[in-house]
């Protein structure tokens, strides 16, 4: 299974469903081994795609691979995880496969400052973080996507859902804050107060034309008495 950061829109191909020599980030869910020796599999890994550079699929993504973490749980030996992940013995590895919770992936990306991959599938609420980049570039204009594929040997991923939001960098105000969040209190009352001023001039002025006119209409009316 793998998760999308592209430029392109997602179109069908060899790499986990998806087009080849795409631009952007894809992160994969790798439950099968081809031809990775010393990596326990379940693996997850990240690749920054270029828009000319190949997924090494025939490697499982080791000579494009910029950062990623085995998804076994650790009280399990290697050769556990390694014969479950190539369906080689019946043992139900509690890694990020066969939980009786749903596994979860958090993806956090502060722009040209960090991106980072953390995990929930050990126990539920507790969280591991697989792995952290510095300064990465993505796409301004990304779309998000899922894909899986399959071979002899499948898996069965239920995708359940998918939540997205904006970060903001900290600033003074404390963290995670920024000028673009939220209004604040003080911040609302005064907008409150210049929108109440307004309409207190408007009255006034409504007030004044008001007032003229009547006076106008009085002058006119006594002048056209004083003629007779």
């Amino acid at each position: 299974m793998a998760m999308w950061l592209t430029k392109q829109r997602g179109q069908q191909g060899p790499v986990f469903g998806m087009a080849d020599k795409f631009e952007g980030l894809g992160i994969f869910i790798d439950t099968y081994k081809n031809n990775r020796p010393g990596t326990v599999f379940p693996y997850v890994s990240a690749m920054l795609g270029d828009g000319e550079t190949s997924y090494d699929k025939d490697n499982d993504g080791k000579s494009t691979e910029i950062a990623g973490c085995s998804v076994c749980n650790s009280t399990l030996s290697h050769l556990i995880c390694y014969k479950a992940a190539n369906i080689l013995c019946t043992v139900q590895v509690r890694g990020i496969r066969n939980q009786n919770f749903p596994t979860k992936l958090r993806l956090r990306y502060h722009q040209d400052r960090t991106l980072t991959l953390e995990l929930q599938y050990q126990k539920e609420n507790q969280w591991m973080q697989c792995f952290s980049i510095p300064a990465p570039k993505l796409p301004s204009v990304a779309y998000l996507g899922f894909s899986a594929a399959t071979g002899e040997l499948s898996d069965n991923h239920d995708l359940i859902s998918v939540s997205t939001k904006n970060l903001y960098a900290a600033s003074k105000g404390g963290p995670g804050e920024s000028g673009r969040g939220p209004v604040s209190r003080k911040s609302r009352k005064k907008s409150g107060g210049g929108w109440g001023w307004f309409f207190f001039k408007f009255l006034m002025l409504g007030l004044v034309l008001a007032g003229g006119y009547v006076g106008f209409a009085m002058y006119r009316a006594s002048n056209r008495g004083s003629r007779f």
